[in-house]
């Protein structure tokens, strides 16, 4: 969701697709419904959002679900009513006079005010239209814009309810955010429907607890995960992957502490710019117990570090500052160039406690992180070979429905560092790369790091969802922040040019987005448990036991089943656990060193010898495949 702290402007607004349109306009029959069934409502704003829309209400009555059909039963008449959605442009007197007698947002006079339309009215700037919509009986505030008719919100359905605060402030009062979804049609509004009952049986928090991959502990924080041994297998091979990958390309691996100075920071531009998204600064002890004797109050720490007075270290919101510090540690010349440094680096980010979410919205990830500190010429080579890890690691996991985001700079803004010249260069060697890739890009303003402008794949899942995975980055800027230099076939000193890259991005939110995507199914090379040997009853233990061991000799990670169910149900808890191969043992397979096999999804595959089970297996999970 956007901050609801920047209003959008007209334009902004104005530039609404069709589908927006329609939501917005659903949002108002949403209200036009409320205020009909409860006239003491008093609402604030009603935009579309991401897969719908929502509107902010504060009302006696607690809205919950079990109003829903009450809500859309009285929906249905307004958009039965197919009234028109009509326009009407007003004074700001005109407009507040109104908000006054309670009208706006409202299907009559009040004897109360619309409180939270009086205060919108206030944000628009004076030289702005102000304009009422009408359908019906119920007037609203709005810039619009609308479709047509009511009859246009046929196919509706409300979603959920929650708590929000007025402008996204937690200083201001709390309301009631009823979200719903619209589609132009019923068929479409299905299809929807289904995907999200798809994506709540795929949901990595459920099938990360019954899987055992991954648990959170409140003693431990909030958005701070534990993996648990079947999860650490699925991250180290994701590691053991992109790291062979590394090794093909001339990487280097190396390990930087989980915490740095301050003043490292300051030189990067991370501190104290983005000190709201970090975790708090740390006071050295000696400070800490000199403030102490002074009876020094927190607001003086704080500002001691802020300031640099005092000396402090932070938990590291990024590896790079740590790259640069050991590509400087050496003299480099040309010839050494491009030097390749890469990381399993975890990093830490304050986020809000509501916007958590499993591991795919965590404080404590670790990217797959890399930073090639290259010449100018070797840039766009250089460029070219990171794409290309990230073609391969999508390629071999089947994600390849894909597109390019471009982010670059917005212009206007302040927020970025470094010279304009630079930015344009390092914008115009991303362009030249992505058109290799023979792929169309799609370029967002404004969407830039602050120190520089960066390639984002946005990959769909195969419920049609989009999540922004691997990156790669082009930054001019922190090499000169950092005076790196190396010296050139001219014998002067030069400034590299640095790349940012993360295949991956961060480990938890690929492996969150792994598990929705397998739906708990990972193919057999990522699998935690890749076999379980399932003897039809315990005294064919010891023969079983046998073939685990070999199995286990030649890499395959292999559990045995020896309790004392019956082999049906051994077979459907095997299944349950997602286990890719199930081996079946009596006395005949092991009489013959036989094994009966069967598949999580292609059931029973026949009967095989152990030797040729293993060479089948062992090329599946070295290929990799799908």
């Amino acid at each position: 969701m956007a901050d609801e702290k920047q209003r959008k402007t007209l334009e902004e607004r104005h530039g609404m697709s069709d589908l927006e349109r329609l939501r917005h306009s659903c949002a108002h029959v949403l209200a036009t419904a409320i205020a009909r069934l409860w006239p003491d409502a008093q609402f604030a704003a009603g935009p579309p959002v991401e897969g719908g829309f929502y509107y902010d209400v504060d009302l006696k009555h607690r809205i919950s679900t079990e109003d829903f059909e009450k809500i859309e039963a009285e929906m249905k008449k307004v958009v039965k009513e197919n009234s028109r959605f009509e326009r009407l442009v007003v004074s700001r007197d005109e407009a507040m006079e109104m908000a006054k007698k309670g009208r706006l947002a409202a299907v009559a006079d009040r004897e109360v005010e619309s409180v939270f339309k009086v205060d919108l009215l206030n944000d628009i700037p004076e030289d702005e239209e102000i304009s009422i919509y009408k359908n019906g009986d119920f007037w609203d505030l709005c810039a619009g814009p609308h479709v047509g008719r009511t009859g246009n919100c046929k196919a509706y359905k409300l979603m959920s309810v929650a708590s929000a605060f007025y402008k996204g402030d937690k200083n201001n009062k709390s309301l009631q955010r009823i979200y719903g979804t619209c589609f132009p049609n019923k068929t479409l509004l299905n299809e929807h429907l289904e995907r999200l009952e798809e994506a709540k049986k795929r949901d990595h928090r459920r099938l990360g607890k019954e899987m055992g991959l991954f648990t959170f502990d409140e003693s431990v924080g909030q958005g701070l995960p534990l993996w648990k041994p079947k999860g650490g297998l699925i991250r180290r091979e994701l590691q053991d992957f992109i790291t062979a990958e590394l090794d093909k390309q001339g990487y280097y691996q190396v390990f930087t502490p989980h915490i740095g100075k301050l003043d490292l920071y300051r030189t990067s531009g991370h501190f104290p710019y983005y000190e709201e998204s970090q975790f708090p600064p740390m006071a050295e002890r000696d400070a800490w117990e000199g403030l102490a004797d002074e009876k020094a109050d927190c607001g003086t720490l704080l500002n001691g570090l802020r300031t640099g007075d005092i000396e402090g270290f932070m938990l590291k919101p990024m590896n790079c500052p740590h790259h640069i510090k050991i590509f400087a540690s050496e003299h480099h010349s040309y010839r050494d160039l491009p030097v390749r440094l890469a990381e399993f680096g975890t990093v830490y980010r304050w986020e809000q406690s509501g916007e958590l979410g499993g591991l795919t919205r965590v404080r404590s990830f670790t990217q797959d992180d890399a930073h090639l500190f290259c010449t100018p010429d070797q840039l766009a080579e250089e460029i070219q070979g990171c794409l290309g890890l990230v073609k391969t690691v999508l390629g071999t996991l089947g994600m390849e429905d894909y597109t390019v985001r471009l982010s670059l700079r917005d212009p206007d803004s302040d927020k970025y560092v470094g010279s304009a010249e630079n930015w344009d260069k390092a914008e115009e060697a991303l362009r030249e790369a992505v058109k290799t890739m023979g792929v169309e890009a799609i370029e967002q303003p404004g969407e830039a790091a602050f120190y520089g402008p960066k390639i984002d794949f946005v990959v769909k899942d195969v419920i049609g969802r989009d999540w922004q995975l691997g990156t790669v980055q082009v930054d001019y800027n922190l090499p000169e922040r950092f005076d790196l230099t190396y010296t050139g076939s001219d014998n002067q000193q030069h400034r590299p040019v640095m790349i940012h890259r993360a295949p991956f991005g961060s480990l938890e939110r690929f492996t969150g987005l792994l598990i929705e995507h397998f739906a708990g199914k990972f193919p057999t090379w990522l699998a935690p448990e890749q076999v379980r040997v399932l003897p039809i009853s315990q005294q064919f233990n010891e023969g079983a036991q046998k073939v685990v061991d070999q199995l286990a000799e030649h890499g395959v990670r292999v559990k045995l089943d020896g309790g004392s169910d019956k082999i049906g149900a051994k077979i459907r808890l095997a299944r349950l656990d997602r286990v890719p191969y199930m081996l079946v043992l009596g006395a005949r397979e092991l009489d013959e060193k036989k094994v009966s096999v069967r598949h999580r999804d292609r059931d029973d595959l026949g009967t095989m010898t152990l030797d040729d089970f293993i060479a089948t297996i062992r090329e599946e999970i070295q290929g990799r495949s799908l």
